[in-house]
This record gives C-alpha cells, structure tokens and sequence, in this order.
C-alpha cells in the first residue's frame, strides 16, 4: 500500500458481492427480453437503466416501462426477479474485514445501484452477514441512484472528493471494471482493479 494512502474507496458489486450480469441477461431472455444485453449490462446501460440508477425514475415507473415492451402476461415481479437475479451473495470474509481496515484507513463506498438492488442486497446483507445496511460500514456510502451521477462520469468522483472532502492522491479506488478504474486513475486516484479472483482481505491483509 502507497504509504500517501489514508483513504480507501470501494465499489460495491464484484468486489463485496457476487455479480453475474449474465444470469441476469438469461433470467430476461426466458420472460421474453431477447435482446436485454443491448438494454444494459456490465459495461452499458441505455436511457432507461441510466435514469434508474441516477434516480431519474422511481422504481414503479421502471416497471411500467419495461411492461410495456414486454410480451403479454408478464408480471412486474418477474421483471422484479429478473433484474436482481444478478445478485448472488456477499463475499462475507470481505464484508467483515472491513471493520479491521477501518481502523488504518478511512472506508467510502461508490457504487452504481438503484433502489430495487439496493432493496434486494440490503435483505440480502442481514441474513448473510446480520448487518442491516451497508453505511455503517464506511465513513460514508455513495450510491449513484441518491447522488444522481454513475461511474464512469467523471462527475460521480468528483461528487465523493467533495461531499468526503478527501484528496484523490490520498485514496485508493478499487473497482472490478476497468473503464471505472480508468476514469479515476485520469482524476489522480491510486487504483487497484480487482480481478474476479481476489478478495480485498487478500490483498489490503
């Protein structure tokens, strides 16, 4: 660890829970999405999942939207279970080394989200790890649909270095996709893309 470092930021999906953007992909291929890849996916996300994850659009008005292109019959908690079907479980090893790191470094969190996911992981978090949400793990949670602003967007950084009042020179970012990782990089954060392999206790240990 870069001995500057007195702060750590985190994303939350592929670095504190299991992400399968696949799973979610098939899950709206068998309700009659043939094409949901093209509407979002790890690395894009069309009009319509951007306003759901800046809180453009409030969780009903998602689905009256995806209703109306759906094939007849399909029910908004299908679309409901769908959608978090992506989420699979906390990497609660992770989630618990937390508490430790937060004695050396102060902990933030910036994650792209929504208000259904966040719902869905929040129930998730209790019964996986008998934490009832994530803030109290860091000094403070950023969640793009409650920011308004997603990553990779420059703004979405610059928001956290403000609101946190930290130094990008002084914080480590860890993120799983590279183009978020790239955009921080180009704002003066340390880095550390962590690939589907590593855990944070591994390497932060």
């Amino acid at each position: 660890m870069n001995a500057s470092v007195k702060n750590i930021l985190f994303d939350l999906g592929g670095v504190l829970i299991d992400i399968d953007y696949e799973k979610t992909i098939r899950s709206f291929r068998t309700i009659g999405f043939p094409h949901f890849e093209q509407m979002f996916s790890q690395l894009t996300a069309d009009e319509l999942f951007q306003k759901l994850e800046t809180g453009k659009i409030l969780p009903k008005d998602f689905y009256k939207v995806m209703l109306s292109i759906a094939r007849t019959g399909v029910t908004e908690d299908e679309i409901r279970d769908a959608w978090n079907s992506m989420l699979l479980e906390f990497r609660k090893e992770s989630v618990l080394f937390l508490k430790l790191l937060s004695a050396q470094y102060d902990l933030y969190l910036l994650s792209n989200t929504n208000q259904i996911h966040y719902d869905a992981f929040t129930e998730m978090l209790l019964t996986e790890t008998g934490y009832n949400s994530l803030e109290p793990l860091f000094k403070k949670a950023y969640f793009s649909h409650r920011i308004g602003r997603r990553k990779p967007n420059a703004d979405s950084y610059e928001f956290v270095i403000n609101d946190a009042g930290i130094l990008p020179e002084e914080t480590l970012f860890i993120d799983d996709t590279l183009m978020n990782i790239e955009a921080a990089r180009k704002l003066g954060f340390h880095t550390h893309l962590l690939k589907p392999e590593e855990r944070i206790e591994k390497i932060l240990g």
